[in-house]
């Protein structure tokens, strides 16, 4: 189906990305914002589009009728769930922490993060099998040592696995990092792409990422699509269907009978393999050309069109929300309160899976100001993780309801504070307003992605907020700061803390020790309203809520477990047994497997768990934990030496190494202290290892179990902080 034309040339691409290092660049006034409201497009699409994904346009019309708003009560499934077309989007982005924030990336790099970040069968890609989906392949071949972009092309894979949807879907990060620089846009996305797609494909993804990169200066679709085609062969196939696309929304009123000549003349039955991008482009392009300033409208015609629907809404939704910004974004009905900016994000990061669209949002605009040689603004309130200082954003705080009751309780945005608003407030009864810090217990229901997460925050951190009340209060109202913790039979148990009763006008700081939660993850935080008052009316305000130091922790299997404090580690071994005693019983049958706990977050720490090693090559226990193969681990290994490594993206570093006799079946202590640049190692209470790495050294990251082709196991894993 592609022409010569078509070959993607990386002689050019790295001659255009030196052209655009040269200039002077600089990003509109209002770039977060629009990233923001990019961000909230793709989620929105993406979420609308997710329930009746590869449906065709007849069964919807059929079964669903118009989409005109969210249909997942309808059908049965949660709105915000794990899905590759967020996953991936916002995930690859890693490359720029892992690679260096600079306008050459290449692919090979993305290609490493890629290794570093997505967990086989179960984290961000469709695993749909070696020659179904094209991800799986790519993966595949990046695992076996063939580097993208030869892990893409279609010289290794062939012309169908190369040319399905997966590169478009995946290519809004690389846009909005490039605010109105549409050639560097384009190749940055032809090298992400070019990782597990080559072709069509690439230039699908190319053509949409030049066009989100100048949507950010450019309200008019017609010179979008100019650009986006000036990046692109006028003689290739997409080059052609656009022209086909535009000709046809010249001469037809009705975008159904636009669909109908797609359809016609570009339709599934066109093209082989399961998911094609030539089609699905085809809806993309008739969408915004139909409704160019009207998202309610474009994401209708997008979705009621069938096919990718998922994938085609979240590239409509991203490209309209930047063009359009937040305004377009809330006009029409209320897309974003049912998702109140949450996400999900299933990788090796187990960190940054429980998330939401202002922190990924602030997270981009630092790469793009960063490309743009320009500094990044200062992280708000102090690096608040919840800060609230976007127009209408309250990450993921709702009112927490009895299923099937209307709340009291209204949560919203005010001024860059998140407000809980409430009426009619009597002794005896509680409001409280959460928001998620680990995985939901619909998890493991969510249909065919995964979620992978670790907690945001633990026992032994100090939990910290500003609130206020209110002026026009009519009666005091205790405030208080709320856990939900996972406990027996997964139930959720609620832990209250620090309180303080404010009257109208006052305000408060809170700070709070979390308490130990006996190996249990903590599934949300929030705040607790009651009143001795007869009645109480009016609203508290919340200017940040952060957390910081080290955590306190006796990891180990509760007293009463359920699953999900099993679930909270990340787990890329082969078996991670309920079977046996040990609370972590891991075994790892080709290559080496891990698990891990913990977040970015965590920096200086001690670690310390006695570990057996029942079988294997090397195994033992690692620190500052950033993904699969960046880490730092001190191992045990079977030719009679105890060894501190630093794992970089599939090489090992040593950087120390003793003899030790060992035998398996025997358990040892092993204790690793990491502070600044500093590793220290004691090995059944006897130090080892003290060494200073300064030359590419990790900063932070959490804990983790290593085995090598083999088992190991261990009762508990203990985490504490250490004098700075």
């Amino acid at each position: 189906m592609s022409s010569p034309a078509a070959s993607i040339s990386n002689h050019a691409s790295t001659h255009a990305a030196r052209a655009d290092a040269q200039q002077t660049r600089t990003v509109p006034n209002d770039y977060l914002e629009r990233v923001y409201a990019g961000v909230l497009g793709k989620l929105i699409g993406v979420f609308l589009g997710r329930p009746f994904e590869n449906w065709t346009h007849q069964r919807i019309m059929a079964e669903l009728g118009t989409i005109d708003y969210y249909v997942h009560d309808r059908l049965g499934v949660p709105l915000v769930v794990t899905d590759d077309d967020v996953a991936g989007t916002f995930t690859f982005l890693r490359a720029f922490e892992e690679h260096g924030v600079k306008p050459d990336l290449s692919a090979e790099e993305i290609g490493k993060t890629w290794l570093n970040n997505i967990v086989e069968n179960r984290a961000i890609l469709w695993w749909g099998g070696s020659g179904n989906s094209s991800e799986h392949t790519a993966w595949l071949n990046l695992k076996r040592g063939i580097p993208a972009p030869e892990s893409g092309s279609i010289e290794t894979n062939g012309q169908t696995v190369a040319e399905q949807i997966g590169a478009q879907i995946f290519i809004d990060g690389w846009a909005m990092v490039s605010p109105g620089q549409p050639q560097l846009a384009a190749r940055l996305a032809t090298q992400a792409a070019r990782v597990s797609h080559d072709g069509e494909a690439v230039l699908a993804a190319k053509l949409l990422a030049a066009m989100e990169a100048e949507a950010f200066v450019s309200n008019d679709v017609e010179h979008l699509l100019d650009v986006g085609l000036s990046v692109i062969p006028a003689d290739s196939l997409i080059a052609r269907l656009i022209g086909d696309v535009r000709r046809w929304h010249a001469e037809l009123p009705d975008w159904r009978d636009c669909r109908q000549r797609i359809q016609d003349h570009y339709g599934y039955d066109k093209f082989p393999g399961n998911c094609h991008v030539v089609p699905n482009h085809a809806l993309i392009i008739m969408s915004v050309l139909y409704a160019p300033d009207d998202l309610q409208k474009a994401l209708m015609i997008v979705n009621t069109s069938g096919w990718d629907t998922d994938c085609n809404s979240g590239n409509v939704g991203c490209l309209l929300g930047i063009k359009l910004g937040l305004a377009g974004v809330n006009s029409g009905p209320d897309w974003r309160g049912p998702i109140a900016d949450k996400m999900l994000i299933s990788s090796a990061d187990g960190g940054n899976a429980i998330t939401d669209a202002v922190r990924i949002a602030y997270q981009i605009a630092g790469f793009g100001y960063r490309l743009a040689g320009m500094p990044s603004p200062d992280a708000p309130k102090h690096g608040a993780i919840f800060h609230f200082s976007l127009p209408g954003s309250v990450q993921g705080f709702e009112a927490d309801s009895r299923k099937g009751t209307p709340s009291a309780l209204k949560v919203e945005n005010h001024n860059g504070r998140l407000a809980l608003r409430f009426k009619w407030l009597a002794p005896g009864q509680t409001l409280s307003a959460m928001t998620p810090t680990f995985s939901p217990s619909n998890a493991p229901q969510m249909p065919v992605y995964e979620l992978m997460a670790t907690p945001l925050v633990y026992s032994g951190q100090w939990v910290e907020t500003s609130i206020s009340a209110a002026p026009g209060n009519s009666a005091p109202v205790s405030v208080g700061l709320r856990l939900k913790v996972y406990g027996k039979g997964d139930s959720l148990n609620v832990v209250d803390g620090e309180r303080q009763t404010l009257s109208a006008g006052q305000s408060a700081m809170l700070r709070w020790k979390l308490p130990d939660t006996g190996g249990q993850p903590i599934q949300q935080i929030g705040f607790n309203l009651s009143t001795e008052a007869l009645q109480a009316d009016g609203a508290i305000e919340v200017d940040y809520l952060r957390w910081d130091g080290a955590p306190e922790l006796c990891l180990r299997r509760p007293d009463e477990p359920g699953d999900f404090w099993r679930q909270a580690w990340i787990n890329s071994v082969s078996i991670f047994s309920k079977n046996f005693r040990t609370a972590f019983r891991i075994s790892q049958s080709v290559g080496e497997g891990m698990i891990i706990h913990g977040t970015r977050q965590w920096t200086d720490y001690t670690v310390s768990s006695n570990v057996n090693i029942h079988l294997g090559h090397e195994g033992g226990l690692a620190v500052r934990v950033q993904g699969l193969r960046r880490y730092y681990a001190m191992l045990l290994s079977r030719d009679g030496h105890v060894r501190l490594v630093k794992a970089r993206d599939g090489k090992r570093v040593m950087l120390a190494e003793k003899p030790f006799a060992w035998t398996l079946e025997q358990p040892h202590l092993m204790t690793i202290t990491v502070r600044g640049t500093t590793i220290e190692c004691s090995l059944d209470s006897v130090p080892v290892f003290s060494v200073s790495d300064v030359r590419e050294g990790y900063e932070n990251g959490g804990i983790g179990l290593v085995i090598n082709e083999g088992a190991l196991s261990t009762a508990e894993i203990r985490v504490s902080g250490v004098q700075s």
